[in-house]
């Protein structure tokens, strides 16, 4: 996950300030020191790095800091709110036009996921009830055309589509006059990858935003590419000018040093972060949250969005009775693996979780769809009695849903053994799920008390 090393590092630091009564200056510039390292090893620009730590120092060793009652937590919000202000303070919400349709331009580099990434931005403003339009202006990669075309038919957004004989400008200027014609809202062009340094290819670039003259010009950047990832928004920036930045891959880098610098060297704020490969894997950046994320605190309220976007409240709330009446059976268990799936991997949903990256053995959990899979094979394999009433699986009947369901005799055994806690483990996730159909304040912040007693909780899952 991102920022896994640099959480860890923070982490590491701020226990010791936690434990003293007092922090004497000597103690702040130590911690100062060790959090210089921890940025500069998460590959966060050295300019920025420098700076932060300056900030956060000289606020730090202020009277009211040293004489306060719990030094070291004021401190550590010191660090938050800094690191929130670092990535951009509050989030940075997409452009809309006047009149529509809102037009957005793609940029970035060969590679960096633009055409993948226009596809999951479609399908987040599906989800707002907008009617995008995908143009296809990247006319010189082969089958750029045909995997927007896909991905277009795969959330159901209209591709605009010319070929690849036709200028990407009059593509573009086409595509624009397409959606006013249907009356769709918003317009994606997917422009084709190009080097900074590619003089032609960067010109075509500004005749396309000439011609269509964008409400937002976005960069899609492979947060993996670390500090050239800086560089490149640079680049583009200052031949472009960006409204923001969007950054791929972020779940597979452990530095993420990018999304600490981005904001900061090019002044282009950081508008969505892609956390997975699915097309629904792109999320709105919030600067506080990641922030949260980063120093060990989680985000709940974000979990708590997710939940109330993806989970049914009906089926919720009549696996709740269940669970309180003690008629939850294997078929609920399914059901209830199916709602929690719905949030994403269970390593990202634990990673939102206050204090889960240091509770025990949660730490390496690694949950993958086909460990998953192998649990829903195995009760799958079950008859409908031993579904409900699983005190009846005796040592053949293991054998024969070991057999049955292609995995091994201890799976099934580990499965049926900890079927118990794991029931627990969902009534606490139930409780929370419960009391998402409001959407109102009331219901966020009882759902933010279940999840806080969640993540206090070891958890256990059948899936190692």
């Amino acid at each position: 996950m991102a920022f896994e090393g640099l959480t860890g590092r923070l982490q590491s630091v701020f226990s010791k300030l936690r434990g003293k009564g007092k922090v004497s200056e000597e103690d702040v510039n130590e911690a100062m020191r060790e959090v210089r390292l921890a940025l500069l090893e998460a590959d966060v620009n050295f300019k920025v790095v420098k700076d932060f730590v300056a900030k956060v120092k000289e606020k730090s060793i202020g009277k009211d800091v040293m004489d306060s009652f719990t030094p070291g937590m004021v401190i550590i919000d010191i660090v938050n709110k800094e690191l929130t202000e670092l990535m951009g303070g509050s989030q940075a919400k997409l452009a809309k036009a006047n009149k529509p349709p809102t037009v957005i331009m793609m940029a970035g580099l060969q590679g960096a996921g633009k055409t993948t990434t226009s596809g999951k931005l479609a399908k987040l403003l599906q989800k707002g009830n907008h009617r995008p339009l995908l143009v296809a202006g990247d006319i010189y990669r082969p089958a750029a055309i045909k995997q927007l075309e896909v991905l277009g038919e795969q959330i159901k957004v209209p591709v605009f589509s010319l070929g690849d004989k036709i200028s990407p400008v009059e593509i573009a200027k086409q595509g624009l006059q397409h959606a006013k014609d249907n009356n769709l809202d918003y317009v994606i062009i997917d422009t084709a990858g190009r080097l900074h340094v590619d003089e032609d290819l960067m010109e075509e670039l500004k005749q396309i935003h000439s011609a269509v003259n964008p409400d937002e010009v976005l960069l899609v950047v492979d947060a993996m590419t670390g500090q050239d990832a800086v560089n490149v928004a640079d680049s583009f920036n200052k031949q472009l000018e960006l409204s923001g930045v969007v950054l791929t891959k972020l779940d597979g880098d452990t530095r993420g040093g990018a999304a600490l610098s981005v904001k900061a060297v090019t002044g282009c704020p950081i508008k969505f972060a892609a956390l997975g490969e699915k097309i629904d894997a792109l999320e709105p950046f919030h600067p506080e949250r990641m922030a949260s994320r980063i120093l060990g605190m989680g985000d709940m309220l974000s979990l708590i969005e997710k939940a109330q976007a993806n989970i049914d409240a009906d089926k919720a709330k009549e696996m709740e009775r269940k669970m309180r009446n003690a008629e939850f059976t294997f078929d609920d268990f399914l059901e209830q693996m199916d709602q929690v799936k719905k949030l994403g991997p269970i390593d990202q949903i634990l990673d939102m979780l206050p204090g889960m990256n240091k509770a025990k053995g949660m730490k390496d959990l690694k949950v993958d769809d086909k460990q998953m899979g192998r649990v829903e094979a195995i009760v799958h394999s079950m008859t409908k009695q031993e579904k409900s009433q699983p005190e009846i699986i005796n040592h053949n009947r293991r054998k024969r849903i070991a057999a049955g369901s292609g995995t091994s005799l201890a799976e099934v055994n580990r499965l049926i053994k900890q079927f118990d806690e794991m029931r627990r483990m969902m009534k606490q996730f139930s409780g929370m799920m419960g009391g998402m159909g409001g959407g109102g304040k009331a219901s966020k912040k009882n759902a933010m008390k279940q999840l806080k007693a969640l993540g206090g909780k070891g958890m256990k899952f059948p899936f190692r």
